[in-house]
């Protein structure tokens, strides 16, 4: 079993930028492939990228796409969500979790284990 914790959350202006960052401890974190989703009140917890468990392939919701970066350091056992050029509809909760399915996964279904998110609101 692997516990997340996120943080790194706040917020910002329409432009800026924020580093999510999710802390992994139990289990060998190497072990997982990992996710950031998100939700926002009202809707659905969407996929916005995920990481295979080297770090070799990355996948991005097209809406972040060129926006937002993540990496992971297994050393630190951590995964990161770099997000620049906020906008107010990246407005949400969001969730880093962790799948122990091979490659890079976007289904919150494939996932195994949640943190319990953190807030970014995105002030226009």
């Amino acid at each position: 079993q692997v516990q997340l914790a996120e943080s790194g959350g706040g917020l910002v202006q329409a432009g800026g930028s924020l580093r999510l960052s999710c802390a992994a401890s139990g289990r060998t974190f190497s072990s997982y492939g990992m996710g950031w989703f998100r939700q926002a009140p009202g809707k659905e917890r969407e996929f916005v990228a995920g990481i295979s468990r080297a770090g070799g392939s990355t996948n991005y919701a097209d809406s972040v796409k060129g926006r937002f970066t993540i990496s992971r350091d297994n050393a630190k056992n951590t995964v990161y969500l770099q997000m620049n050029g906020l906008k107010p509809e990246d407005t949400a909760v969001y969730y880093c979790a962790a799948t122990l399915w091979l490659g890079v996964r976007s289904s919150p279904s494939q996932y195994d284990y949640w943190g319990q998110g953190t807030q970014v609101t995105v002030s226009s």
